[in-house]
């Protein structure tokens, strides 16, 4: 369409009301103008919807009538875009002004650069506690490999270029409709979809970045990432199969994906299992690793402890360096 924008935000909220406004502001402030914002609500009661309307005709508000898991809503919003290139932002994310700007150069530069991330600051609203390209040092290019084995992308930093969205489509867009849209988001997953949609671009796109700490994630209270580590190991398996079906003779050429997958899973099948008190069941799974890794070496250790001491052992976890974690 030409009066389509280059960018399409998708902003996906559910009582995000605290932090909207400088969400919205931050998009505001940014130094390239040609954008919409889609702005989907999955069934807030707080006052969010109304803080977004406020922002006049360059927000385009739309409302559903049930809550829907995540993915799904993201769907649901990526189906109203109009721009040729979709940018997300969590409602509680701040971006710095030069972020699409700087995103769009490179999009504009290479055809072939399907997503263009930034680097991304952890943030508590006053203080930033940690960097993204900190922990995991990015590669240009076709990076699927590199990707699957440390993701570096974070979701509001993400821009992917409308073509590589569809392209990674089990079915042509055409097929569906605002009402039920295609699945560029695996509908399936929910704890995994974002990280499943950016190895489906990897895999056939070029990636690249800007760089430069663009985007701020606001993080809450504790982080419960490892709370979750049950459904990362299911999901995990899951993404690993579906990447056997996509992509013929996967184990042969990605043997080495297919053995960092089925450990990761392993391990997170293993924290669950020690979480809930069956220290011994997650000491048999992990067993087969601990030879040749000191990483489950620790955790066998780590499982004949009470299971009270979960909490504190996991924020040491993930208080380690990088390569230790890997």
């Amino acid at each position: 369409m030409s009066d389509a924008p280059v960018f399409s935000v998708i902003m996906n909220c559910l009582n995000g009301a605290a932090d909207l406004a400088e969400a919205l502001d931050s998009v505001m402030a940014q130094t390239c103008t040609d954008w919409e914002i889609i702005f989907w609500d999955n069934g807030s009661t707080d006052a969010g919807p109304a803080i977004a309307e406020s922002y006049g005709p360059r927000v385009r508000c739309f409302r559903a009538g049930n809550t829907v898991p995540l993915g799904a809503a993201r769907n649901l919003a990526i189906a109203r875009a109009r721009g040729r290139y979709i940018a997300f932002l969590d409602c509680d994310d701040v971006w710095l002004p030069e972020k699409l700007e700087r995103q769009r150069a490179l999009l504009d530069a290479d055809p072939r650069v399907g997503l263009v991330c930034t680097d991304t600051e952890m943030f508590d609203g006053t203080r930033v506690l940690s960097r993204q390209f900190a922990k995991a040092a990015p590669v240009r290019g076709q990076v699927f490999r590199e990707l699957m084995t440390t993701q570096w992308i974070s979701m509001s930093s993400a821009v992917i270029r409308r073509e590589a969205l569809d392209s990674v489509l089990p079915e042509p867009p055409a097929a569906g409709s605002p009402e039920r849209p295609p699945q560029w988001f695996d509908e399936t997953l929910n704890v995994c979809e974002e990280a499943d949609l950016f190895y489906r671009i990897a895999h056939d796109w070029k990636l690249d970045h800007v760089d430069a700490p663009l985007t701020r994630w606001r993080v809450h209270g504790a982080n419960t990432t490892f709370r979750k580590f049950g459904q990362f190991a299911e999901e995990t398996l899951r993404i690993l199969e579906k990447h056997r079906r996509l992509y013929p003779g996967y184990d042969t050429e990605y043997a080495d994906l297919v053995a960092l997958l089925t450990r990761r899973a392993a391990f997170q099948r293993g924290v669950a299992l020690w979480r809930d008190g069956q220290g011994a069941a997650a000491r048999a799974v992990a067993a087969p690793y601990a030879a040749s890794s000191p990483k489950f070496r620790l955790f066998v250790w780590a499982t004949r402890l009470p299971g009270c001491l979960f909490d504190p052992l996991a924020r040491l976890y993930f208080a380690l360096p990088g390569f230790l974690r890997r």
